[in-house]
């Protein structure tokens, strides 16, 4: 058929070109696109049958489109059997969205054709429907608004003020619908979780998001039975914990999730899937990174860079750009750590950029001054002041300029005028101003994206930064 010559001709190309269709003559121009569609739907008619493809949500959906077969062929019982069947299937997996539609159409066959006992089935449909509707409304609401976190993360990094965090507090608080504990199922407590999880982040509560990420992933740990039924948030809930544990710095139980996490990966009862395949990628690898970071390891000979680099070239095109972006500044950061600047500053430059890059304007401002640093650091500042007044810009057109920013900025625009000989005392003045706000609650995350005080002792005492991270880890002793 003319739809599997147009598929075996696309799956020779390495890049689509239509001029080589119509040389083949598969088709005409004008019936391409009909053509193009029809191959489209079968390959998901494909993948849908295939075993590989096959899961809890698609095998109750599959029961319930039998069912309404059945139903329209006059086969009242049947159907009913079917949705029966296929509502236990739902609702002891937490599919409770396909459960209310299994119910809507079971009360449709139950109104019109006389098939139980009228009087108690209805009741009990009616029953059912009630608590169904209002669990997916509580979910709806607790993923809304942790949805709504989320983008805020995503947007603007951190609150920067008080007045941001009463914001946030007032939204969190007016948008946070009123529940039982003892009402909510896995689902309902996995969002009510989340949207804890986000609004703590966003307050930089790092030990608040410990505390819901542990409860998020013991959802899991007490109903393993969910873990290959939703794959993708139990990825993400270990994901907030190892994020947690490392804004934590304690780096002993962070081991612990981490080769906990990649032991359950690679299990056999561990579902496999080009998307789960990204994300495992994504969070495995960004918190190998974290993990270096922690303790003060700023080697790069260890593959891992060069590992990121192949799946990114590989897979990249599959990741979301702003993931991306936060594995360069990360690579950049640990190239910055080992004293290879100018690898830091191309990376850096990857970001610098881009100019699509809509999202987390934390991330670009900390680029940009990592950048000034490490330019610094290499001893290109021939077009040092170039860069300040482009980054003192840009900060200002993000409204994120900063006193930690401000500090060194003014530091880096005056190294001009500093004689050699001063410069260490320059060094001890700096650290003296920044280390006030190191916990401050607002100011301290200069210090997540850039350890700005240890760059500084590094140079105080003229001893590598990688050195004195990892004396710092040791102090920690967790």
């Amino acid at each position: 058929s003319k739809y599997l010559q147009l598929f075996n001709l696309l799956d020779k190309m390495n890049t689509y070109d239509e001029s080589e269709i119509f040389k083949q003559n598969i088709v005409k121009k004008q019936q391409l696109s009909n053509l193009k569609a029809h191959l489209y739907k079968q390959i998901l008619i494909s993948l849908r049958l295939s075993p590989a493809h096959q899961n809890i949500r698609v095998q109750i959906r599959e029961q319930l489109d039998f069912a309404t077969v059945l139903y329209q062929k006059g086969l009242y019982q049947q159907s009913l059997k079917l949705l029966e069947k296929a509502k236990h299937m739902a609702i002891e997996n937490e599919e409770k969205n396909v459960a209310y539609e299994i119910v809507e159409l079971e009360k449709v066959i139950e109104s019109q054709y006389i098939t139980r006992s009228m009087s108690t089935r209805s009741e009990e449909l009616a029953n059912e429907a009630k608590i169904l509707s209002q669990q997916n409304l509580m979910t709806s609401k607790l993923s809304n608004l942790s949805l709504q976190l989320y983008g805020l993360m995503l947007k603007t990094g951190y609150v920067r003020s008080d007045e941001e965090k009463r914001e946030i507090t007032q939204f969190f608080t007016k948008s946070m619908p009123k529940y039982k504990m003892s009402d909510l199922g896995f689902r309902e407590k996995l969002w009510l979780n989340k949207a804890y999880l986000w609004y703590s982040f966003l307050i930089q509560d790092f030990l608040s998001c410990f505390k819901y990420a542990t409860r998020y992933v013991e959802l899991f740990e007490e109903t393993p039975s969910m873990i290959a039924r939703n794959p993708v948030f139990y990825l993400k809930g270990n994901h907030y914990l190892l994020e947690s544990l490392f804004f934590l710095k304690h780096h002993t139980k962070f081991e612990e999730v981490l080769a906990r996490l990649e032991t359950r990966l690679a299990s056999t009862d561990f579902p496999h899937s080009d998307n789960l395949e990204i994300l495992e990628f994504l969070y495995v690898y960004s918190h190998k990174l974290n993990h270096k970071f922690m303790v003060g390891d700023f080697s790069t000979d260890d593959g891992l860079i060069e590992k990121i680099e192949k799946y990114l070239k590989q897979s990249g095109q599959r990741m979301d750009e702003h993931h991306i972006m936060v594995f360069y500044y990360k690579i950049a950061s640990l190239y910055f750590g080992n004293g290879q600047n100018k690898k830091c500053i191309e990376y850096l430059g990857k970001i610098i950029n881009n100019k699509s890059l809509k999202m987390r304007e934390d991330l670009m401002c900390f680029a940009r001054i990592l950048n000034l640093v490490a330019h610094y650091e290499a001893g290109m500042d021939y077009h040092l002041e170039t860069l300040l007044r482009s980054t003192y810009k840009f900060l200002i057109k993000m409204d994120d300029l900063h006193e930690v920013q401000k500090e060194m900025i003014k530091f880096l625009r005056n190294l001009g005028e500093i004689f050699p000989g001063e410069l260490k005392n320059e060094f001890k003045k700096l650290r003296n101003r920044l280390e006030i706000y190191e916990d401050d609650p607002y100011e301290r995350r200069a210090f997540l994206y850039l350890d700005i005080l240890s760059w500084l002792d590094s140079r105080i005492e003229n001893r590598p930064v990688a050195d004195i991270i990892k004396e710092k880890a040791s102090l920690l002793n967790r």
